[in-house]
């Protein structure tokens, strides 16, 4: 039972890379970010369309598959409204908050054997979630849906992902952990890379690049311990923000990783040192590009921008912190193989 996928909301490709690790066949990805066309393209041999899902009809997106194939249908929307950042606000009015219902409409329109869907813990928590699952199921698909641990299959990196995958062939399930007793570290993952200095490169690797840092976060990092915060820092090093009684309970910003443990979460701010736990566990700098791609799951050859165009850390930050892990990828294609594979046994 062969199948081919088509990528909602693709971004750069973390999913779709981590579906064509595992073998999955994906013809092409949608976004609005132009941005994200050369990197998804260049690195997946996939096609890349710029346009926005609420223009997107059901014939469009079927005619990406070839007749006969087990259609996959993936639509992982932008989480931001979803996210316990906006927790309190009213993200009601987001013009990302309606995409789960658009994307209940293409797969209406496509009726595609399999669908997934990745985003935040916290999306559970809204209506338009409980109306998504509502109408899978009101379309015949068998729903499974959990939040997983990325550590827990191999992603060297502290994310949490609600993962939901729906057939209509039967039922599915995610494979269980692949490393819940062996979770992969910073050192296993970066400890490798060369050694650069802030605001450098690697002339092999432009993305190896660090941002600069000030005279003051230069001595604030080489104050820093891996594991520690800056309650560590001399009482003169500390941000007025953090002298005051509303900051002292934000110990999770201007910190090292450490070696031996996963990464925190990559955010689309990942190589600032102020910006969270980004600080390298051992050179006085935040991570580079490079490494925040490697924690996100990445291979090493992944390029984000052409030859012939600037690396702009807010830019490529973005596309990597939004990312899906490519492993979180490769773990949901192998799970939709795995259930094929039951299929056919049973026929």
């Amino acid at each position: 039972m062969a199948m081919q996928a088509v990528d909602l909301f693709c971004g750069v490709g973390g999913l779709t890379a981590g579906m064509r690790q595992a073998g999955v066949r994906v013809t092409a990805g949608f976004d609005i970010e132009r941005a994200c066309q050369y990197p998804y393209e260049h690195n997946n041999g996939a096609k890349f369309i710029c346009k926005d899902v609420v223009q997107l009809t059901g014939k469009e997106v079927r005619s990406l598959y070839t007749p006969g194939n087990v259609k996959l249908l993936a639509g992982c929307a932008p989480c931001q409204p979803f996210s316990t950042y906006n927790q309190g606000r009213d993200t009601t009015k987001d013009k990302k908050w309606p995409l789960l219902n658009q994307f209940s409409r293409l797969i209406e329109e496509v009726a595609p054997e399999l669908v997934t869907m990745e985003n935040v813990p916290d999306v559970t928590k809204h209506d338009v979630y409980d109306d998504f699952v509502f109408s899978l199921e009101r379309l015949g698909y068998h729903v499974s849906a959990t939040t997983v641990r990325c550590v827990d299959y191999g992603l060297p990196q502290n994310r949490r992902r609600h993962v939901l995958l729906a057939s209509r062939l039967g039922p599915i399930k995610l494979i269980n952990p692949t490393h819940a007793d062996a979770h992969r570290t910073v050192r296993e993952a970066i400890g490798g890379l060369p050694v650069i200095e802030p605001g450098q490169s690697n002339p092999r690797d432009r993305l190896h690049v660090a941002a600069r840092l000030s005279e003051l976060n230069q001595m604030r990092i080489r104050a820093s311990s891996p594991g520690g915060t800056w309650r560590d820092w001399p009482f003169s090093l500390r941000a007025d923000c953090h002298q005051r009684e509303s900051g002292k309970t934000f110990p999770g910003v201007y910190g090292r990783m450490s070696w031996d443990e996963p990464s925190p979460t990559m955010t689309t701010l990942c190589y600032g040192f102020g910006n969270g736990r980004f600080g390298h566990p051992e050179q006085h700098r935040a991570i580079t590009l490079r490494e925040a791609a490697i924690l996100q799951g990445f291979p090493y050859s992944y390029e984000f921008v052409a030859p012939q165009d600037r690396i702009e850390f807010r830019s490529i930050g973005r596309m990597i912190g939004n990312a899906v892990p490519v492993r979180l990828g490769e773990i949901i294609a192998k799970s939709f193989l795995k259930h094929l594979r039951s299929i056919s046994r049973r026929r």
